[in-house]
């Protein structure tokens, strides 16, 4: 599977990896919920937390279901983690644009610092 960055800021918010594996991932493997939450060694209610979008994918299961899968856990903590970035950004929106950032300040040599 190819990766690509995605530029911000989105218009519309990440797809939750929930629903990618409840549309692309399942029908792919040719697996019902209760025989992937069976390989995945979690209850079915749990996998079904995540495939209804809510609940997030924690690292365990992203190292469960990127072994399931075929594709390491990392593409499903990231797509977690740009779901999760881009609603934290919505709601905090207005507080955000209140916060000036920091300048950086001039960097003295790592020797002078000391003195």
């Amino acid at each position: 599977m190819t990766e690509y960055h995605v530029k911000r800021p989105l218009r519309r918010a990440p797809v939750h990896p929930g629903e990618v594996v409840r549309g692309d991932v399942l029908p792919a493997l040719g697996l019902s919920v209760s025989e992937a939450a069976r390989r995945l060694g979690v209850s079915r209610q749990q996998l079904h937390r995540i495939l209804a979008c809510t609940h997030p994918i924690t690292t365990e299961m992203a190292l469960r279901i990127g072994r399931l899968a075929g594709n390491g856990p990392g593409l499903w903590l990231r797509m977690q983690q740009s779901h999760d970035l881009w609603h934290e950004e919505q709601r905090l929106k207005n507080e955000l644009k209140q916060i000036e950032p920091a300048e950086m300040a001039a960097t003295a040599p790592a020797s002078a610092s000391r003195e």
